[in-house]
């Protein structure tokens, strides 16, 4: 037994190691024309391909099967997703998961897409109800009994980071909080990633998932330090690890890829380099969050973008009616990170530095939500100061990310917060 690891029996010691997780990542123009090569690498036969109706329509899902048909791989598609992930929809990919005896699955798309495959891939493995795996206090907060059939993310979309982290997001409406699942099982096996699948995205879509790629590096980066937390059995140790030398780096590269491409992304979706560069930040801020942990602003973000849906995102098609996960983050950033500036503030200065330049992060972050056109309060997503209390008592529910924040927070520094974002 090592010495940290005796000293913790006594509840004393600060955890001294730290792990690094990470999928095989494939990055490039024309990566996604290569799936069926990685796909068959994984001994996959028989596949479900979940994405949304617009990836179907766009003819993508036809291209990415035949291409797997070619090797002789059978593939399904399931592309029953509205909007983001909750219940209801969970409940239908799931029962399509289950059906037919597939050995793989492949998500194609935006976050919701590529959680929903995590999904899918969970429960066709390891059974059980939904709540069983949910992040207590809402769910039971089980652990994932084991690895997970071989999953493939291909994002369309630069912002979630979802095709290299452990994570699944769900919306509950009728508890008024989105939360979800955490697991390094979770993980997929490859992440493809081509530039060229996100040329489509919407100047709305292009905004919001930038800011949520920056969210994640950001938060990642100004993150509690690994060391600070008590030190734990490597079977306890949490996928959110705090802050070490490996996410730093990534962090910093995505906050730096970002400042000067995500404006370009939204102003001409052709422009190829700046969606390569978009791309590149998302799956970088991906590997980091996905290593480091979130805190504040992504705890605020799930009620925020579950207790109401009453507004309508410019930029996204069908028009739903929800809060774009990274406008539900970004909206309530600047306000955030004067909090929490003197808690971490070299951080947030060279975050700023990185950003745009400049030495006050609250501030470089709320010009470049004006340079893109997001909304820039809690008023303009519809809420008001009659919702605060509520806003923090969803977010008081997600305790696995409020204690990576740089200190502790609790529910008058959350009410602050919104207040101010308000």
């Amino acid at each position: 037994m090592s010495t940290a690891a005796g000293a913790a029996g006594t509840g004393a010691a600060r955890e001294t190691i730290f792990t690094f997780d990470a999928p095989p990542v494939v990055f490039g123009e024309g990566a996604a024309e290569e799936i069926d090569f990685h796909v068959a690498r994984l001994g996959v036969t028989r596949a479900l391909l979940v994405c949304d109706p617009f990836v179907t329509a766009s003819g993508l899902a036809a291209r990415l099967s035949g291409a797997l048909a070619a090797r002789g791989i059978a593939a399904d598609v399931f592309d029953r997703i509205a909007g983001e992930p909750g219940e209801e929809s969970a409940r239908d990919a799931i029962e399509a998961a289950r059906a037919r005896g597939y050995d793989g699955f492949i998500g194609v798309g935006g976050g919701s897409a590529l959680d929903t495959a995590k999904l899918c891939a969970l429960f066709a493995t390891h059974g059980g109800e939904l709540l069983d795996y949910v992040n207590k206090p809402i769910g039971e907060g089980r652990q994932v009994p084991g690895p997970v059939l071989p999953l493939v993310a291909v994002p369309t979309t630069a912002g979630t980071g979802s095709e290299v982290t452990s994570v699944i997001v769900l919306d509950f409406p009728r508890l008024g909080v989105k939360t979800g699942i955490s697991h390094r099982h979770l993980r997929p096996r490859v992440a493809i990633v081509d530039p060229l699948l996100s040329l489509s995205c919407p100047r709305g879509v292009t905004a919001a998932a930038g800011l949520d790629a920056l969210a994640h590096a950001l938060e990642a980066y100004t993150a509690r330090p690994y060391g600070a937390r008590t030190h734990s059995a490597p079977e306890e140790r949490p996928p959110y690890q705090g802050a070490g030398p490996l996410t730093e780096a990534l962090c910093a590269q995505a906050i730096r890829l970002v400042g000067r491409s995500l404006r370009r992304a939204v102003a001409d979706g052709g422009d190829v380099e700046a969606r390569r560069e978009m791309a590149l930040a998302a799956t970088t801020a991906g590997i980091g969050f996905g290593n480091a942990g979130v805190h504040v602003p992504h705890a605020l973000a799930y009620p925020i973008a579950s207790l109401k849906h009453a507004w309508s995102p410019p930029g996204y098609p069908g028009g739903a009616l929800f809060v774009p996960h990274g406008l539900a983050v970004s909206v309530t950033s600047p306000a955030a990170y004067r909090v929490l500036a003197d808690a971490a503030p070299e951080r947030c200065r060279e975050a700023a530095r990185l950003l745009d330049g400049s030495d006050e992060l609250a501030s470089a972050f709320a010009r470049l939500m004006a340079d893109i056109g997001a909304p820039a309060t809690l008023g303009e997503l519809g809420y008001n100061s009659e919702d605060v209390p509520a806003i923090v008592e969803g977010a008081l529910k997600q305790q696995r990310l409020l204690v990576m924040a740089p200190r502790d927070v609790g529910a008058a520094d959350l009410e602050a917060i919104v207040r101010a974002s308000l």
